[in-house]
């Protein structure tokens, strides 16, 4: 966005005699609305360049007339709900084609790709307009109509449907009559649904055409159920997986511009400017340039000497050894979001389908149990041993929109015992190395909680805030202990760790060359590297020009070991 007071100048150059109050008011409307986050008074004022007198006259208007609300708690200001009625109306007459022509036209000339507008007919998909990219790209015809469960259009129109009409709408999909490069199981189409809702795009590799590759988001209406989806369209050899995601983020930004709808997503999208204050070691290097999406969980092994860890969005589990740099891959086939070994060299992991058992070399699961059946529209999420021997996991709404999430425990014999429900993305946890504390993070309010913690009994109490991470400085993410009980947190859009004392004090930073470092383990020789997962999902292109390490393995020594951890002994059920 162009600085606003420049806005407020070129305003009252261009309007017509007499209505520079006007133009004036509604750039500062601009200015509310664009914010990445909710202005003060001072912040706003400053901005527009206008006398105190004027603004503070003019933002009086529009609260009066309901057009911007002040937050009195935080002293802040946001567009108000004057413009939820009038989005009403807007509904009654929205003409999606007309409204979709301009970002057809301007994704089409940028990605020099075919762009497709899109919407559900029945059992199929079809092309309501379209904008070919250079010429030599894909043709799509206006009107055609295209199977739902292999093409990026599809799936993510039925993604994003009420759950009920999405089952009625797969039923009678008869998946087992397609070819079989196409998905040809509900199981599996369920799995890449719960993807697409998890990422919020779609992509399909050459899965309807041979050739051609596509990415889709859904256009959303006044209640969120899909009026639409935006698709592009391309040769596999140039809308490859480096390529294909960072498309998908273009996408959603249209798709919301076209509604004006801000999109469910509560983690923020935009990682703040680098900086250089932190402390570095000298030693921090990237050791696995992997690229990963959302990787996350890393977890030291000491019978094997490797670091487990996962990409959530590109559903793997990874074994990487340090003394060979070999980095080995076990497909899960569905979403999987933590890593936890056992006390017989097996693994479970946390899946949309629940707790479950892994076997590294076959790539086979066996569930345990699954603390959320019922509940398809969130997923789990961070998980760890505890120091009695029961797994800790935590819950999360798949598009982050509400804290539907919560904390569980789950003894070896599949007990599960909710702790804390509320959440809104369960993330890192760990104990103090005398197990008397218990730490949990939820991302979105940016809280790294401290609890009282009884070793073999997994009761908690006395729940207080540890840290809280300003908005602005990024929202925390994946934690581990170190011997003298501080907290390491990745900080997912800083650029950085955070080492937090046992009382909350900020110790140290690690500054990263990544704006999302996820979650962070210790490992090694005496448990003294610190490994740190990171990720490049919904980057947009300039931050992964300056970043092209996002996705990567990241290790360094900061002078302080780890603890050991505990694995999951599957005999027995303690805390």
């Amino acid at each position: 966005m162009a600085d606003a007071s420049t806005g407020l100048s070129q305003a009252r150059k261009d309007v017509p005699s007499g209505t520079a109050a006007l133009a004036k008011g509604l750039t500062l409307l601009d200015m509310v609305a664009d914010a990445e986050t909710p202005l003060r008074f001072a912040d706003l004022l400053r901005q527009s360049g206008l006398p105190k007198p004027t603004f503070a006259r003019i933002l009086r208007t529009l609260i009066a007339f309901g057009l911007v609300r002040q937050n009195e708690e935080r002293g802040t200001y946001v567009i108000g709900p004057r413009f939820l009625e009038l989005s009403h109306r807007v509904w009654d007459t929205f003409d999606l084609p007309t409204a979709a022509a301009p970002e057809l036209e301007r994704l089409s000339a940028e990605l020099g790709e075919t762009v497709a507008l899109c919407r559900l007919d029945g059992d199929q998909v079809q092309y309501l307009d379209e904008r070919s990219g250079d010429g030599l790209g894909v043709r799509v015809d206006t009107g055609r109509r295209v199977p739902l469960h292999c093409t990026a259009a599809g799936k993510v129109l039925v993604a994003f449907q009420e759950p009920g009409f999405a089952r009625a709408l797969l039923e009678r999909l008869h998946l087992d009559r397609f070819t079989p490069r196409t998905i040809t199981t509900l199981e599996a189409l369920q799995a890449d649904l719960t993807l697409t809702r998890a990422r919020g795009y779609s992509v399909s590799y050459e899965e309807h055409l041979n050739g051609v590759n596509s990415v889709a988001v859904a256009i959303a209406g006044k209640d969120g159920t899909p009026i639409g989806a935006l698709v592009a369209l391309g040769p596999s050899s140039r809308l490859d997986a480096s390529h294909i995601h960072p498309v998908g983020r273009e996408l959603i930004a249209a798709a919301r511009r076209i509604t004006g709808a801000a999109g469910a997503i509560a983690i923020s999208s935009r990682p703040r400017p680098r900086t250089s204050q932190s402390q570095t070691p000298d030693d921090l290097a990237c050791v696995l340039p992997w690229g990963a999406q959302l990787g996350e969980a890393p977890v030291w092994d000491p019978a094997t000497r490797s670091l487990y860890w996962v990409d959530i969005l590109h559903p793997a589990v990874y074994r990487f050894d340090p003394a060979t740099g070999v980095n080995e891959t076990c497909e899960t086939g569905k979403l999987v979001s933590s890593v936890m070994p056992c006390g017989d060299g097996s693994l479970a992991v946390a899946t949309q389908d629940g707790i479950e058992f892994l076997d590294f070399a076959s790539g086979t699961l066996q569930p345990l149990v699954d603390p959320e059946a019922g509940i398809p529209e969130n997923r789990l999420n961070d998980a760890k041993v505890g120091p009695g021997g029961a797994i800790w996991v935590g819950s999360m709404r798949l598009d982050a929109s509400k804290p539907s999430g919560a904390l569980y425990r789950v003894a070896a014999d599949g007990t599960v015992t909710r702790k804390e429900s509320g959440i809104s993305v369960s993330n890192g946890m760990a104990w103090s190395p005398d197990n008397r504390v218990f730490y949990f993070v939820d991302t979105v309010p940016g809280l790294i909680y401290a609890y009282d913690f009884e070793p073999g009994k997994g009761v908690l109490g006395n729940r207080r805030v540890l840290a809280r991470i300003p908005e602005g400085e990024g929202r925390p993410d994946g934690i581990a202990i170190d011997r003298e009980g501080g907290v390491w947190c990745a900080i997912w859009d800083g650029w950085r760790v955070n080492r937090y004392l046992p009382d909350g004090r900020h110790e140290r930073s690690i500054e990263m060359p990544v704006p999302r470092p996820t979650s962070v383990a210790f490992g090694g020789e005496d448990l003294a590297t610190l490994y740190i997962t990171s990720a490049r999902t919904r980057l947009p292109a300039s931050t992964l020009s300056e970043a092209p390490l996002s996705g990567g393995l990241f290790a360094c020594t900061p002078g302080l070991s780890g603890v050991p951890i505990t694995l999951f002994d599957k005999g027995q059920g303690a805390a």
